[in-house]
């Protein structure tokens, strides 16, 4: 993760492409979700979705696996070329989760998260939190999830000589 300081507002990632397959809905579902819609592909026809689709918390946990993927391969990148990289904390949460459409077996969707907000903590000064917005968008191009979520990243080291007698 690069530096409170040094990621702009609006800088994007692309966390990649997940394919939901019919199995693997079902297998979420008997776990975490057992609602007819995303267990049973005859009794989903006759739901208000119309076909046996993903949980909405599946949508997200798959949000997290690539988030966590990704940022897995940029410390990877980091340390090959020599970088230090920021220390990621916490995250205090998400708003807004939007479930638009429904997530059918087949569908490939693609996640990408965007920086819309950042400031410093005032109760933890070496951390900065940023608000990024979260989407997932099907293959024919229509938004099926978003959200916005917020993390702490640390904040670029102060040097010696900008240290001010209060620091000190």
């Amino acid at each position: 993760m690069n530096y409170f300081e040094d990621v702009p507002t609006g800088h994007q990632i692309a966390l990649g492409t997940y394919t939901f397959s019919q199995d693997e809905i079902i297998a979420f579902a008997q776990k975490y979700d057992p609602q007819s819609f995303h267990l049973d592909p005859v009794a989903a026809q006759d739901s208000l979705l119309g076909g046996l689709c993903a949980s909405g918390w599946h949508t997200v946990a798959i949000w997290m696996k690539l988030m966590v993927a990704y940022m897995k391969t940029e410390t990877l990148k980091a340390r090959q070329e020599g970088r230090s990289m920021a220390a990621l904390g916490p995250s205090p949460g998400f708003r807004d989760l939007k479930w638009i459409k429904p997530v059918f077996a087949g569908d490939d969707i693609t996640y990408r998260s965007v920086l819309i907000d950042k400031h410093e903590s005032r109760s933890r000064p070496e951390w900065g939190l940023l608000d990024h917005k979260n989407t997932g968008v099907n293959q024919a191009g229509d938004e099926v999830l978003t959200f916005i979520g917020s993390v702490f990243v640390q904040r670029r080291p102060k040097m010696p000589q900008e240290m001010n007698a209060d620091d000190q």
